[in-house]
Formats: C-alpha cells, sequence, structure tokens
C-alpha cells in the first residue's frame, strides 16, 4: 500500500511539473528573444509614443494539456480513495475536478499582462504594437521600432 500511494505521489510530481513547463514557452516580451530571432539583421525605425493602453495577452490555443494532465492526475488521486463502487466515483469526481483545475491553471499560466503602444514613426507612418508589459512606455517617450525578417515587431527605449 505505501509502494502504491509513493508511485501516485511520483506521478502527480511529474504531471503538476510537465503542466507548469508547458505553461510558460511562448513570450511577447521585449526583453526575450528566441533562438532562432538571434543573429538575423532587424530593421529598426524611430519614432514618438502617442498612446500606451494597458491590455490583456491571452494564449491562442485552448487549455487542453492543462486539463489532459490535471484530469489523469485528479483520476490517479480519485483511484487511491475508497474501495469497490466508492472507488470508481472517486476515481471520476477526481478526474473531472483535475481536470477543470489543470485547464485553469494552464489559462492563467498563457495569459500576460500587455501594452498597445501606438507610436508615430519619424517617417510619418502610424503603427500599433501589443507586447508584454514588461518595459516601463509612456505617452512622448522617444523609441525604437524593431522588426524582424519574420515580421516580429518589439518596441524598445
Amino acid at each position: 500500500m505505501n509502494t502504491a500511494r509513493s508511485g501516485i505521489k511520483i506521478i502527480v510530481c511529474i504531471m503538476l511539473a510537465a503542466m507548469l513547463t508547458m505553461a510558460g514557452c511562448a513570450s511577447s516580451s521585449s526583453n526575450v528573444y528566441t533562438y532562432e530571432q538571434t543573429m538575423q539583421a532587424q530593421t529598426v525605425d524611430t519614432g514618438t509614443v502617442e498612446s500606451v493602453k494597458s491590455v490583456i495577452i491571452q494564449a491562442s490555443n485552448p487549455p487542453v494539456a492543462g486539463g489532459a494532465i490535471g484530469g489523469v492526475t485528479g483520476g490517479v488521486i480519485g483511484s487511491s480513495v475508497g474501495q469497490g463502487h466508492g472507488r470508481g466515483v472517486a476515481t471520476i469526481v477526481g478526474a473531472l475536478a483535475g481536470a477543470a483545475i489543470g485547464a485553469a491553471i494552464e489559462h492563467e499560466a498563457g495569459t500576460k499582462n500587455g501594452l498597445e503602444i501606438v507610436v508615430n514613426l519619424d517617417s510619418y507612418r502610424t503603427i500599433v504594437v501589443v507586447q508584454e508589459a514588461d518595459a516601463p512606455i509612456f505617452p512622448g517617450d522617444r523609441v525604437r521600432v524593431l522588426t524582424a525578417p519574420d515580421g516580429t515587431t518589439r518596441i524598445s527605449k
């Protein structure tokens, strides 16, 4: 019995670690570059920030992995509770609760605070860039607009 509980604890820890690892994979930060974005020339424009608006950046994919991992984890935990018919009910309830909790955790981890930044470029164009709110940017700031070959654009001071 003690060995079964230890096995369950190990499974739960592995699944939780996998869920947390998947939660923060993508970034829309002005300060974070992927490996593929390094050592590539970027075009640089300069301009003045016209306005800044707080927005929420939400992951575009539904929280499937978190729900699946949470469901399996909840089912495993539930199956260790009770005996007979009660064990089956506990497994189902544990799986449903785990799926709901896992999906909520993944959704929350995929949501970030962002900024919608309107920039009047020195070339007399106006652009809007949305990025993570990880650097203070205010109306009137002089900024650089960096555009990578893949079209990724970020604002920096």
